[in-house]
C-alpha cells in the first residue's frame, strides 16, 4: 500500500520519469494534487466535433482497410469509427502496428485534433488505447482529462493516477471528523477518489466542494493562529495626552475631518490605548484622507513617549510622505531647532539611496529617540536600524509587502508595537477575510472637500488625429496654469517594465500552460520625452523625467520642482502611482494603458484632481484585444474604486490576488476562488477560529498543524525570494 509520501517510480514505472521531468511530480501526493482539467463522457459524440477541437472519447471501429500509398512506398490504414449515430474517419500513413488492433467491432479511447480532408472531418495518427487494455475491471462513465505531461497520452496519465489510487491507504485528513460531519463533507480519501475516478459529475462536485473547503479551512486556521497570537500579546498602552502634539496639530488643521476620518481616528485611538497590540487595516478610496488618519495616530504614539515608523514601498513615496508630514506639522516637526514649536518632534527619512552622511544622521535621530516619526522604505527593516521605543508601525500600500516584512518591523519594538496597515486599493470582503484575515478592517469611503471630478477617456493611438488632440489637450491645460503627468511602463527602449509596474497580459484560456503571445513593444520614458520635444502643442513647455533608477537626491529634486510648479510636464514610470500629491496637476496621459491593471490605473488617476481643478485622464492604447478594451472602458466609466477593485480581481488569477504570482509559486488554492466562494470562506472561518480558540497549538489536530506549517513555509519562502 502507498501513502502520499511514497515515491512514484515503484508504482507507475517508466511514466514516473516523465511526470518528474515535465511536471515536477515525484510522489503519490504530488500526483494526486495534479487535478483533472475537465471530464469527458466515455462515449464520443462524433456528430458535434469541429475542426481544430481536441477530441477524447470512446468509439467503436466500424470499418478498417489498408491500401498502398500513391506517391511513396508503404501501406496506409484507413479506419472509420462510430458512436452508433455518427462516423469519423481516421488515417494512419503507416499501417504497421495499428491494423491488428483496429479491427471492426473493437472499442477504444481515441484522442487527437480534428482536421479535414476532402470536406470530411478526420483524425490523422491519433493516440488510442483499446478498452480491453484500459478497463481491466475499472470501467468508468467519465474520463478525467489532465494537462499534458510531455508526450504521454491522456489515458496514460489517467491510468497512472488510477494505479496510485488502487494501492492508496486512507489519507490523513486536515479537516477534523466533527467538522466534516457538521458541514456534510467527504473525507479526503473519498474526495481524491471522487475527483480522479468519478462515475458522475455529482461525485466530482462533491469532491471539489470538500477540497475547496479544506483550502479555506487551512488558510483560515493559519490566520486564526496569527490573530490569537497577537491578541494574547501584551504591550504598552499608548493613550497619548490631551495637551500634546496631537492636540496642537488638530488646532492648526486648515480643514475639517470627514465623518469617516473622525470615526476611524476614534477607533484607532481607543485600540492604541489598550495593552493589546492594535492590528488594523485602513482601506480607502484614492484621496480619502488616510494619511491624516495615520499621522494623527503617529502623533498619539509620540505623545505617549514612543516613536512611530511609516514603511513605504518606494523611495519616491517615502520622500513624498516625509515632505507631506513635515509640511503638515510645520514648526511641530522642528523640535530643538531655532523657531521650532515648544511642543514638537522631528521627522526622519531613511532610504537605501541616501548618502552615508544622511543615513548616519537619520540613524542617530532614530536610535536616540529625537525623531518621533520615522519614514522609510525597506531600509527600515535592516538589522542595524534600532529604535529607542517603537510604539506604532504604519505600513503604506500593504499589497507591496508580505506579512513577514510587517513582522520584521514590529520586531524592532521593545514591546510589541501597534500596527496600522493602509491601502488605497479597495478590498472586497472575501479578500479581506483571506489575505488580511489577521487584521481588523476600517474603510474610508467619503472624499474630503475640494476633490474635483475626474473625466477619463480611452485614446486609440492608431486613429488619425487622436494623439495630436491628446497632446493638444495637455498643452491647453498647462497654458491654463495647470500641470501634467505622462506615465510610461518602462524607462528605456531596452528595459523591462520599471519597478512597481503591474504589467498585465491575458491569461491563456482554460488554465493551459502555453505562453501568451509576445506583447508589442512598450512606450518608454526616454522615447516619449524625445517625441514630446518635437510635439508642436507642447513647444516652450518644461518637461522632466522621473523613474526609479535615478539617484535619490535627483528624484527629490525633480519632484520638488514639479511640486513647486517649475516643471510643466512630468514624464515618469509608475513611481508616481501612490502618495504623490501635487494639487496643481490636472491632466494625466497613460501610455500603453492596456498593459496596466484596473486598480493600478485607478491609483494613477488619483494623482490628479486634488486641487479643486477638474481632472482629465487619457488612457492611450494600441490594442484591439476585446478583454483589454473592456478593462479600459470600465475604468473610464466609473471612479468608484470599490467597483473597479472587484472587476480587477475578477479578471485576475488567484495567485495575483494572493500575491503568489509575483514570486512564481503556486497559491496553494486550486478550488477556492476568493470572489466566488464567500459562503465557503465564512463557514471555514467560523470553524477555524472556534477550533483555534479551543486548541491554540493544534495539539489535538497534528495533520491540520502540518498543513498550516506547509502553508506558512511556502509564504516564508516567497518572502525570501522577494527580499
Amino acid at each position: 500500500m502507498a501513502t502520499e509520501a511514497s515515491r512514484l517510480k515503484p508504482i507507475i514505472a517508466a511514466a514516473a520519469d516523465k511526470f518528474a521531468k515535465h511536471r515536477d511530480i515525484h510522489t503519490v501526493g504530488d500526483l494526486l494534487a495534479f487535478w483533472p482539467r475537465r471530464y469527458r463522457t466515455r462515449e464520443a459524440d462524433l456528430g458535434s466535433v469541429v475542426p481544430g477541437e481536441f477530441l477524447v472519447g470512446v468509439a467503436e471501429v466500424k470499418a478498417a482497410h489498408t491500401r498502398p500509398m500513391q506517391k511513396r512506398r508503404g501501406t496506409m490504414l484507413e479506419v472509420v469509427i462510430t458512436d452508433g449515430r455518427n462516423d469519423l474517419d481516421i488515417t494512419f500513413f503507416k499501417a504497421w502496428g495499428h491494423e491488428r488492433a483496429l479491427v471492426p467491432g473493437a472499442r477504444g479511447i481515441f484522442a487527437g485534433t480534428v482536421g479535414t480532408y476532402r470536406g470530411r472531418n478526420q483524425l490523422t495518427h491519433p493516440g488510442y488505447t483499446m478498452l480491453d487494455d484500459f478497463d481491466a475491471g475499472h470501467r468508468r462513465d467519465l474520463i478525467p482529462i489532465y494537462r499534458a505531461v510531455g508526450n504521454l497520452h491522456t489515458w496514460t496519465v489517467t491510468e497512472s493516477v488510477r494505479r496510485v489510487l488502487d494501492v492508496l491507504d486512507d489519507v490523513p485528513d486536515a479537516v477534523p471528523e466533527e467538522v466534516r460531519a457538521r458541514r456534510n463533507l467527504l473525507s479526503r480519501t473519498d474526495a481524491l477518489r471522487g475527483i480522479h475516478g468519478p462515475d458522475t459529475m455529482a461525485q466530482v462536485a462533491a469532491a471539489q466542494e470538500r477540497l475547496r473547503y479544506e483550502e479555506a479551512f487551512v488558510l483560515q486556521t493559519t490566520l486564526a493562529q496569527r490573530r490569537r497570537a497577537s491578541s494574547g500579546t501584551a504591550t504598552r498602552a499608548r493613550a497619548g495626552r490631551t495637551d500634546g502634539l496631537l492636540a496642537a496639530f488638530d488646532e492648526r488643521l486648515p480643514f475639517s475631518l470627514t465623518d469617516g476620518q473622525r470615526e476611524v481616528g476614534e477607533t484607532v485611538a481607543a485600540e492604541m490605548a489598550r495593552e493589546v497590540p492594535m492590528h488594523r487595516l485602513l482601506q480607502g478610496e484614492v484621496g480619502s484622507g488616510k494619511t491624516v488618519v495615520a499621522l494623527r495616530a503617529m502623533l498619539q504614539a509620540v505623545d505617549s513617549g514612543g516613536q512611530a515608523a511609516l514603511l513605504a514601498p518606494t523611495e519616491v513615496l517615502a520622500g513624498q510622505h516625509h515632505r507631506t508630514i513635515t509640511r503638515m506639522l510645520g514648526d511641530l516637526a522642528e523640535d530643538g531647532m531655532l523657531g521650532g514649536a515648544e511642543k514638537g518632534t522631528r521627522v526622519a527619512l531613511l532610504t537605501g539611496g541616501q548618502s552615508t552622511a544622511e543615513r548616519r544622521k537619520a540613524l542617530l535621530d532614530v536610535v536616540s529617540g529625537d525623531a518621533g516619526i520615522v519614514v522609510g522604505t525597506h531600509a527600515l527593516l535592516q538589522e542595524h536600524v534600532d529604535f529607542l521605543d517603537l510604539a506604532l508601525v504604519v505600513v503604506d500600500e500593504q499589497h507591496r509587502f508580505g506579512v513577514e516584512q510587517r513582522d520584521a518591523l514590529r520586531g524592532k519594538g521593545s514591546t510589541p508595537p501597534h500596527v496600522l496597515v493602509m491601502t488605497a486599493t479597495p478590498i472586497p470582503r472575501t479578500v479581506a477575510m483571506t489575505v488580511f484575515g489577521d487584521l481588523e478592517t476600517s474603510t474610508l469611503r467619503e472624499l474630503p472637500a475640494g476633490r474635483a471630478p475626474i473625466t477619463t477617456h480611452v485614446v486609440p493611438e492608431d486613429k488619425p488625429g487622436w494623439m495630436e488632440r491628446t497632446w493638444a489637450r495637455v498643452g491647453e491645460e498647462v497654458r491654463a496654469g495647470r500641470q501634467a503627468y505622462v506615465v510610461c511602463p518602462r524607462i528605456g527602449d531596452d528595459d523591462a517594465p520599471d519597478e512597481g509596474s503591474v504589467i498585465t497580459t491575458e491569461a491563456p484560456p482554460d488554465g493551459d500552460d502555453e505562453a501568451a503571445p509576445p506583447p508589442r513593444p512598450l512606450k518608454s520614458v526616454t522615447a516619449v520625452v524625445a517625441d514630446l520635444a518635437e510635439e508642436p502643442s507642447l513647444a516652450g513647455l518644461s518637461v522632466e523625467v522621473l523613474h526609479g533608477r535615478m539617484p535619490t537626491d535627483e528624484k527629490d529634486a525633480v519632484m520638488g520642482r514639479f511640486q513647486r510648479g517649475e516643471t510643466d510636464v512630468l514624464v515618469s514610470t509608475t513611481v508616481v502611482e501612490v502618495g504623490v500629491d501635487v494639487p496643481n496637476a490636472s491632466v494625466m496621459v497613460v501610455m500603453d494603458a492596456d498593459r496596466f491593471g484596473v486598480s493600478q490605473l485607478h491609483q494613477l488617476r488619483g494623482r490628479i484632481g486634488r486641487g479643486g481643478f477638474p481632472g482629465l485622464c487619457l488612457l492611450v492604447t494600441g490594442t484591439d484585444a476585446e478583454a483589454a478594451l473592456t478593462r479600459l472602458n470600465a475604468v473610464a466609466a466609473t471612479t468608484d474604486g470599490f467597483e473597479l477593485a472587484r472587476l480587477d480581481l475578477s479578471q485576475r488569477r488567484e495567485g495575483d490576488i494572493l500575491g503568489a504570482a509575483q514570486h512564481g509559486r503556486r497559491t496553494q488554492l486550486e478550488f477556492l476562488h476568493i470572489l466566488e466562494h464567500e459562503d465557503v470562506i465564512e463557514a471555514a472561518r467560523e470553524d477555524a477560529f472556534a477550533l483555534v480558540e479551543a486548541d491554540p497549538a493544534l495539539a489535538g489536530h497534528p495533520v491540520l498543524a502540518e498543513a498550516v506549517r506547509a502553508r506558512v513555509d511556502a509564504e516564508q519562502a516567497a518572502y525570501l525570494e522577494r527580499g
